[in-house]
């Protein structure tokens, strides 16, 4: 069975920085940054200025791994120190399920699994030992 975990970062508006600061620090390269503003407009949840341009997904590689970044969605909590994040990359949503079920038992769904625009099955979980992951089947990878 073949599962990638890595650490996910989250920040409260200085993502981009943060990015920056590791790319630097550590020799990295940066694959790509997504605002939320890069993302369809919803009506029912519009979004500031200020906000289109906050780090919606940023991976940065290091080596053979990688790094994620995401700033907060305003509205949801931010507590420094509780910033790190797991993400796990399931490559069927069957497994997906199963792994989200098994974190949730005797802990706290954030974020239900369902379809986005850049997966097929992505979701939030925090274990019973207050550990967040996100669950997320990769999309179909464009051809090049």
């Amino acid at each position: 069975m073949s599962i990638r975990l890595n650490p996910y970062l989250i920040f409260d508006g200085n993502a981009r920085e943060a990015i920056q600061f590791y790319e630097k620090a550590l020799g990295g390269q940066v694959m790509g940054i997504m605002t939320f503003g890069d993302m369809p407009e919803d009506p029912d949840h519009p979004l500031t200025d200020d906000m289109k341009g906050r780090v919606m997904h940023a991976q940065l590689k290091v080596g053979d791994a990688d790094l994620m970044f995401s700033d907060t969605y305003p509205g949801m909590p931010y507590q420094p120190g509780d910033t790190v994040q797991i993400a796990i990359h399931p490559k069927d949503e069957a497994r997906a399920r199963e792994i989200f079920a098994a974190l949730a038992d005797g802990g706290q769904v954030v974020l239900p699994l369902q379809k986005t625009d850049w997966s097929p099955l992505y979701g939030i979980v925090k274990d019973k030992f207050g550990v967040t992951f996100q669950v997320n089947v990769p999309g179909e990878q464009p051809q090049e």
